[in-house]
């Protein structure tokens, strides 16, 4: 079936990788990348649900989330750490991906449906969405924190396809960094890309609205 709508994810795939923040995080504050791992899996054990999946859902405030990993960091490093400036290291580590934005652009422009499906954070929303001419290249936004579902969840992806409208999964071009949610969108019937650089991406994205 032709293709006539394209569906990105945000962080990864539009931006600079995601990866670049947690180092910058970890150079700035001298916490180890893997003692958040550890803090946020020790909260899941305890309150039977992942933090940052809570997080992402709308489900827990920002406050509370860092809060939590201050909990489980504190017998770790022997001290409470401060994570106020989690946010902004976050951010001033992100750029925009500037040939997939144009990407996304210039398929606009060709007449294709254009969507973003992101988990991200509420309080975020204010910072991600001026980093990007979002609004100006895509006429659906799912953000997982306002819809209480997250990727790769599939409903999530039901609720892209029914807010687009007419458009059926395989009539869809998924493309998200993180493999798992490829995964999922290929379960329904779209045409997933694992996002890996730009040239691989750029490649496997002309190559299915071509066909």
């Amino acid at each position: 079936m032709t293709i006539r709508a394209v569906i990105s994810d945000f962080g990864g795939v539009l931006t600079t990788p995601l990866l670049r923040s947690f180092v910058s995080f970890q150079d700035e504050t001298g916490i180890p990348f893997d003692a958040l791992g550890r803090a946020m899996q020790s909260a899941a054990a305890r309150d039977g649900a992942h933090p940052l999946f809570e997080l992402e859902k709308g489900r827990l405030t920002e406050t509370d989330f860092l809060e939590l990993l201050r909990d489980g960091l504190e017998p770790e490093l022997g001290h409470r750490p401060e994570l106020h400036r989690f946010r902004d290291i976050y951010f001033d580590a992100l750029d925009p991906n500037e040939p997939m934005v144009a990407l996304m652009r210039e398929l606009k422009g060709r007449d294709y449906r254009m969507a973003l499906l992101t988990n991200n954070v509420r309080e975020w929303e204010p910072l991600w969405r001026s980093m990007l001419p979002v609004d100006e290249i895509f006429e659906l936004i799912v953000d997982s924190a306002f819809v209480g579902m997250r990727k790769p969840e599939r409903e999530i992806y039901e609720l892209t396809l029914e807010r687009l409208g007419d458009i059926a999964p395989d009539e869809c071009i998924f493309v998200d960094d993180t493999d798992l949610n490829c995964e999922a969108a290929r379960e329904l019937g779209m045409t997933a890309i694992h996002f890996e650089s730009n040239e691989q991406a750029v490649a496997e994205i002309e190559a299915a609205v071509a066909t």
